[in-house]
């Protein structure tokens, strides 16, 4: 099945069309224009009994939770927690996001709660990585995952249970300035890393700008010169986006997932001369033991006697030459007519980058 898949691909790579343009947008990003990660702890509350039992560090958010609104716990009384849960509440900060805007929350179990499905949770504060407050988690849990437990101790789970989203469920107390506005330059990361590509995106921009402004430092990063303030960098920076630049062909990668026995080879792998023959040997073991019976009326004792016998059988597969730039379609042609299995793919294809005919990056997942 492997093998048609890649044959398949192989039949796609001969007829496909040459590398097209796309948008700088597409390539990368402008530095400082990010996401920012907000993390956050809090309490579920209005669980039908699937939530934390009396662990410590549930009672005391609780606690707290009761002293907000004036209630102060007796010393040394512990509210029952099976309809409570201790969650981490986590979420992403878009770029540019302001004061009052609403963002998506992710809430997971903390403790040994065995379900957050139909729980509220309780006003929580969301904090980046300088410890600052950028946004407050509050609503009701949309979970996905259902559990179900009988007295017998059997259960029975679906999905994640212990898991789940309240959709615009914090406010944005806080911007983040992205310092685009004053930084010195603007600079635009591509997301993998490319000389030529670098290179190609500095010349479309100067290209349609007229004016040599773009420059690339890297394989990864182009600076841009920009005038100083928000409004001139915006429209500069919407310009840039939309330029169409043809990126360069990726590198020659054979990548092999080991645990599934999944091979994808990309269209710019060649071979070296080389010549692979690739067999398999069986070897099968057969137990047959035998009862023997002692002679009547004698002082013998039944035994059993042991039958063994060990084939093995060798496959007399073909040699076959891979010829100097041999491609992709050569390749799976020439696997595909020994009839080798994925893991037998993989055996050859490593064979051929220790011998130095593969000319590519083995990435073994």
């Amino acid at each position: 099945m492997l093998i048609r898949i890649l044959l398949a691909f192989a039949a796609l790579a001969a007829f496909a069309a040459p590398a097209h343009a796309v948008r700088i947008k597409d390539l990368g990003s402008f530095q400082g224009v990010r996401p920012n990660q907000l993390v956050g702890y809090g309490i579920v509350v209005g669980l039908a009994g699937t939530g934390d039992d009396n662990l410590e560090y549930a009672t005391q958010a609780m606690g707290g939770v009761a002293s907000r609104f004036g209630i102060t716990l007796p010393p040394g009384v512990n509210p029952a927690l099976k309809n409570a849960a201790a969650v981490m509440v986590t979420a992403d900060l878009p770029a540019f996001a302001r004061p009052g805007q609403r963002i998506d929350v992710t809430i997971s179990a903390l403790g040994r709660a065995r379900s957050l499905r139909g729980g509220t949770l309780i006003l929580a504060p969301l904090r980046g990585a300088d410890n600052q407050i950028y946004a407050m988690a509050q609503g009701s849990l949309v979970v996905g995952g259902l559990g179900v437990s009988a007295q017998d101790g059997s259960q029975v789970s679906v999905n994640v249970p212990s898991a789940g989203r309240i959709p615009n469920g914090a406010t944005v107390e806080r911007a983040v300035d992205a310092g685009f506005a004053l930084a010195p330059q603007l600079t635009f990361n591509l997301a993998d890393a490319d000389f030529t590509t670098a290179r190609r995106v500095a010349d479309a921009i100067n290209s349609e700008l007229g004016q040599p402004i773009a420059s690339a430092v890297d394989a990864v990063s182009i600076a841009i010169a920009a005038a100083p303030g928000a409004e001139p960098r915006t429209a500069l920076m919407s310009r840039i986006e939309n330029i169409e630049v043809t990126p360069a062909d990726a590198p020659a990668r054979v990548i092999v997932n080991s645990r599934t026995g999944t091979v994808v080879i990309n269209g710019a792998v060649r071979i070296g001369p080389a010549a692979v023959s690739h067999g398999r040997l069986t070897v099968s073991v057969d137990e047959n033991p035998r009862i023997i019976q002692p002679a009547p009326f004698s002082r013998g004792q039944t035994a059993e006697e042991q039958d063994s016998s060990i084939e093995i059988v060798e496959e007399q597969l073909r040699m076959f030459e891979m010829a100097p730039g041999a491609e992709l379609s050569d390749i799976v042609r020439a696997v595909n007519a020994i009839g080798a299995a994925p893991s037998d793919l993989v055996a050859i294809l490593e064979a051929l980058k220790q011998a130095g005919a593969l000319r590519a990056e083995l990435v073994v997942l």
